[in-house]
């Protein structure tokens, strides 16, 4: 099988779950039945890779769009390369695409190789109105693409039964064409590691217990009601930020003078590591960390739950989307009631509650080191048994084969 493999990120360049999921999932596609399956993978950057069975093509930009309106610039990037990565398939038996970066290439490959068109729902643009900050007016377009891509689409990949409601309730799919295929997880990668020098060196007490939160600023993530929350928490409890790339410098503005501002008022140590920090890091706080926090206000499923989990975490997070059926509540962590408000912006009715509901949780397990540390062997238990890595492959390719046995000729 051809597999045409379409990702906005795709390693190094990979700033979300969504480049984790295309990362993991193409590679462990290429090692399945002895190696038989050839992936394509075409993504944004300038990463080249060949070999037996992957062959990694990067599609980058090269000059420099006219634009009325400069957030424009991400739309016109993203067709051009959509162009590109059409021209570069020579054969392919199905396409593949993950987030709308990738859409239109989708659907003009589906037409020129006559080929099923699956997309894998990481988000959905109508769930996330925040995004027209980042976008402007051309939000409206990127909204356009994913709603003509699932009206194309032969087949949906929903990450949790929460997507593929969403999907069924936005886009009128009908839910025989959609799979619920769960995200995964390397757990002999992402495993308990401890390293006190590397607390230090961030500026973290190794003696002291933390909070951590890992996520990219913006509202999507939750994190502005995390740093309300601060003020509620017991004290002594250090609270890491590893939080960077905003989506906006408004909202990287915001986040700093509310971290400031928190600082004034907590006796609670804030410590913001604003810039990325590499896997061989990452993993060492996630093992340190008394408990990981996801306030998340919209999450289709939640990879980073997954890793901290794996490093024996127990995880509070916020019940919406996919988070209740990766973390369950009162075993593996706590899961904080979400109540959503009357406007389209996907807030909580109460945000004060809200930031009240995940201090409470958060102190519950700082009172109980016990109980903190059997949830947080319960937790990589439970990723161990379920989300491996190449279960979902071999899930994915038994719905490749299905999609392409019955497809009728053109």
């Amino acid at each position: 099988m051809n597999i045409s493999f379409l990702t906005n990120e795709y390693p190094p360049h990979i700033y979300g779950g969504a480049g984790v999921h295309a990362d993991h999932l193409s590679r462990a596609l290429a090692k399945l039945d002895d190696q038989r399956h050839r992936v394509h993978i075409l993504c944004f950057g300038d990463q080249r890779e060949d070999f037996a069975t992957l062959k990694v093509e990067g599609v980058r930009q090269t000059f420099n769009f006219p634009f009325q309106d400069s957030r424009h610039q991400k739309l016109l990037d993203t067709l051009y390369r959509n162009i590109l990565m059409t021209g570069f398939v020579k054969e392919s038996d199905i396409v593949h695409c993950h987030t709308w970066y990738t859409y239109l290439a989708g659907c003009l490959i589906k037409q020129v190789f006559g080929v099923p068109l699956v997309l894998t729902t990481h988000s959905l643009e109508p769930q996330r109105p925040w995004k027209e900050e980042q976008l402007g007016s051309a939000y409206r377009a990127s909204a356009w693409l994913e709603k003509t891509a699932y009206e194309n689409a032969d087949g949906v990949i929903a990450v949790s039964r929460a997507m593929k409601r969403a999907v069924h309730d936005l886009y009128g799919v009908p839910f025989k064409k959609i799979r619920i295929i769960p995200n995964g997880i390397d757990t002999d990668q992402y495993q308990p590691m401890f390293n006190p020098a590397l607390l230090t060196s961030y500026q973290i007490n190794p003696d002291q217990p933390f909070v951590l939160f890992v996520g990219r600023i913006t509202r999507q993530k939750g994190i502005l009601h995390l740093i309300n929350s601060i003020k509620y928490f017991l004290p002594d409890i250090q609270v890491v930020l590893c939080a960077g790339a905003p989506d906006t410098e408004e909202m990287g503005r915001e986040v700093s003078e509310r971290v400031e501002k928190e600082r004034t008022e907590t006796s609670n140590n804030i410590i913001w590591i604003d810039r990325w920090v590499p896997q061989a890091h990452i993993i060492p706080l996630f093992s340190h960390a008394s408990v990981f926090i996801c306030p998340s206000i919209y999450e289709p499923f939640g990879i980073v739950n997954l890793e901290a989990m794996a490093c024996g975490t127990p995880v509070v997070a916020s019940a919406i989307g996919g988070i209740p059926e990766v973390v369950v509540s009162g075993k593996t962590g706590w899961l904080v009631p979400f109540e959503l408000g009357d406007s389209q912006d996907q807030e909580p009715r109460d945000p004060e509650q809200f930031s009240k509901d995940l201090a409470t949780a958060v102190n519950r397990l700082f009172l109980s080191p016990e109980k903190r540390e059997e949830m947080g062997l319960r937790a990589r238990e439970r990723v161990k048994k379920l989300f491996s890595w190449e279960s979902v492959a071999l899930k994915t390719l038994a719905f490749y084969r299905e999609l392409i046995e019955p497809l009728p000729p053109p």
